[in-house]
């Protein structure tokens, strides 16, 4: 088993018509056993900037951690919170940084930018970018999500029926990935207000 399924996880991002989603399973597992059913897996670094972290969750924490201090830093500095695309940049240099002994994390980075344009991104180990321009995934269940959030996605939706689209995709996703799973949290963001939604998996009524 790779260290980077040791936990499992799932996480997507979507873009939709001046806003985004992102959105994890709940599930914390050591190799096939549950931990818990309500593990948090995306973080908020400011109103219209969310980062979700797949892989190795002791990593993730730390990751996050230093993050949210070269993020604090960056604010007492600037005057200003970080733009998206700068805060890729960022993560991406975290990580090369410590290329000969990773984090064991794949981010999904989504936010909205100037004029309120949506960006996601997700990277490898060692910061790769990979930027898309619809939806990106990560995770034990990312080849499930690839096929659903290619089948359901559509360009320029509006936030509720972007919420439906990435729900759907990340639930029908988890059942076919025995790593991930337990419901799953959503964010979905618009210019003016963050909804955060959590949604029950088919396990929940056992």
């Amino acid at each position: 088993m790779s260290i980077f399924e040791y936990n499992g996880s799932a996480l997507v991002a979507m873009v939709g018509k001046n806003c985004f989603a992102i959105a994890s399973d709940r599930r914390l597992g050591v190799q096939l056993q549950t931990i818990a059913t309500d593990f948090q897996r995306i973080s908020k670094i400011h109103d219209k900037l969310f980062i979700g972290l797949s892989g190795l969750a002791t990593d993730s924490q730390t990751l996050y951690q230093r993050l949210v201090f070269r993020h604090k830093l960056y604010q007492l500095r600037e005057e200003r919170d970080m733009k998206p695309e700068t805060f890729a940049s960022l993560v991406s240099s975290m990580q090369y940084e410590k290329r000969f002994g990773p984090y064991f994390c794949q981010p999904v980075i989504a936010g909205l930018g100037d004029d309120d344009k949506p960006f996601i991104c997700t990277m490898d180990a060692i910061g790769a970018k990979e930027l898309a321009k619809d939806f990106v995934v990560a995770g034990t269940a990312s080849e499930s999500l690839y096929g659903a959030c290619e089948s359901m996605f559509k360009p320029d939706m509006e936030a509720e029926e972007l919420f439906e689209t990435i729900s759907q995709a990340l639930l029908s996703s988890v059942d076919r990935d025995c790593l991930s799973g337990w419901g799953g949290h959503v964010y979905v963001v618009t210019p003016t207000e963050v909804k955060e939604r959590i949604l029950k998996g088919r396990m929940d009524k056992f």
